[in-house]
């Protein structure tokens, strides 16, 4: 199967959704959108974890029944993705969707006949914040570690770390950047021990997926959540899909790097490809957190300045290694440098030339190929950063294609030239802006087709993009 696998991790649904969530939707959408636009094919997953402690204990704060708790936060999440324009093709819910508990049963039945399962009594400390036992305290959530002492059943997890290292190693299961890869190698060098894989339902309570043949056991969190990989797409698209690209936060690194390719070894399936990984967003120098209560919320920005202007923030600003502090002030300022008065304006000026001189057909200027070059270069450095999630990089790669075409036409000065002299100048324009907007649909996939829509018809029309801070930039875009 010629498929590339893209999925999101799939959040917890004791909150709403926060400006983090936003930045791992638009990365994998601008994955995906810019596959299909090569010609691949293309299968996008997200959706929500929902059997965590963590959601039981909110949905009790909130006084609601936990199964309609989950249910409301996860539309939540579901409309965030939607208004983010977000070009998914599953949206999978663990505790509602049919696809999801069979697909556990079943990764849990080929471990315990690979021999990988056994019980054993725990004693340590757990993070609910994390949902995992933790030996030190939790350094990304303000929450007192619970001691707990309980039997439940453990994964041979430590069986795997040889195979495990020698793929990260060498590269068949790549991890981006190397600092991260790096630290999955770090963390397998020393002691890995065996995964608590199940709970007690006395401790957990009744939500969760019952262990099969061990009813008074709850499948771990974790086991449960990872298998959605599998369950969306199925058993036969994940085995044959191309390439299988997770797209995660660096807090759940050690999950998705060691855990999930350890039960897919024992259950003797394909691992992941690529594992892309992305840092934090701050607000006040502080991570972005529904715990932490600084909630940045990516529904009001939205309603505020649309969807566009919050997915080019998210990918012209946030780098591909290091935290990035959010604030209002940085999204309007860097859409107004770059779409309203670098994009927008470029599409302005070449389509009220082009209109003029009516080039359409004319061929290029043979000075100008210097500039269609650039734009094919253009091209494969977006591929190249792509590669390895850095959307800062292929989103200033456009932004150099603007400057360049915006030099060319200063240097050239179509409005100088009679008709005849400058219909190749402009085509070489029009070429080059073209190809601005095919490279930025994936980025901004409205302001591109209105953008693409005024370069075919040749129509002017009002800027494509005003903003400014409290007010939307839609209003001046229809």
């Amino acid at each position: 199967m010629d498929t590339l696998l893209v999925t999101t991790a799939i959040p917890f649904v004791n909150g709403a959704p926060h400006l983090g969530h936003a930045l791992e939707y638009v990365q994998a959408d601008v994955l995906a959108r810019h596959a299909r636009a090569c010609g691949g094919s293309v299968l996008l997953l997200t959706g929500t974890d929902e059997h965590a402690a963590k959601n039981v204990q909110a949905a009790a704060a909130a006084n609601r029944p936990v199964e309609e708790f989950v249910a409301a936060n996860a539309s939540r999440f579901r409309r965030l993705a939607d208004a983010l324009k977000v070009s998914y093709d599953d949206f999978i819910r663990t505790s509602a969707d049919p696809r999801h508990r069979p697909v556990v049963e079943e990764l849990w039945s080929r471990a315990g006949r690979s021999g990988d399962l056994y019980r054993s009594r725990y004693e340590g400390w757990y993070c609910t914040g994390c949902e995992e036992f933790r030996e030190t305290a939790c350094p990304e959530h303000d929450v007192a570690l619970e001691p707990v002492a309980e039997e439940n059943w453990f994964f041979r997890l430590s069986r795997y770390v040889p195979a495990i290292r020698a793929r990260i190693s060498d590269g068949r299961l790549r991890i981006e950047p190397p600092a991260r890869r790096n630290e999955v190698l770090g963390f397998l060098a020393g002691e890995v021990r065996d995964l608590s894989v199940s709970r007690p339902r006395a401790r957990v309570g009744e939500w969760g997926i019952p262990v099969p043949g061990d009813p008074g056991q709850l499948f771990y969190v974790w086991f449960d959540a990872l298998a959605n990989y599998v369950s969306a797409p199925g058993f036969s698209c994940w085995n044959e899909a191309r390439t299988r690209t997770h797209v995660i936060g660096k807090g759940i690194l050690r999950f998705h790097a060691v855990i999930w390719p350890a039960i897919l070894l024992s259950a003797g399936l394909a691992l992941p490809d690529e594992i892309l990984v992305h840092d934090y967003l701050t607000a006040s120098g502080r991570k972005i957190g529904k715990s932490l209560g600084n909630v940045v919320d990516p529904n009001a920005l939205i309603e505020r300045y649309g969807a566009d202007a919050l997915r080019w923030w998210l990918a012209r600003e946030v780098p591909r290694l290091g935290e990035t502090d959010f604030s209002e002030e940085r999204l309007v300022a860097t859409v107004n440098r770059d779409l309203a008065h670098g994009i927008g304006n470029l599409v302005q000026r070449v389509v009220a030339l082009a209109a003029r001189d009516d080039v359409r057909g004319a061929i290029p200027a043979d000075d100008a190929w210097p500039l269609v070059v650039a734009g094919s270069e253009v091209g494969a450095e977006v591929e190249r950063a792509l590669a390895v999630l850095d959307l800062k990089r292929a989103a200033g790669a456009i932004i150099g294609l603007v400057a360049e075409t915006n030099r060319y036409i200063e240097r050239t000065k179509p409005w100088s030239l009679d008709a005849g002299d400058a219909r190749p100048v402009v085509a070489a324009a029009l070429h080059a802006t073209t190809r601005v907007v095919d490279e930025l649909e994936p980025f901004v996939p409205d302001l591109a087709a209105r953008a693409r829509a005024r370069l075919v018809s040749l129509e002017s029309g009002p800027p494509l993009v005003t903003i400014e801070r409290g007010r939307s930039p839609r209003a001046g875009a229809r």
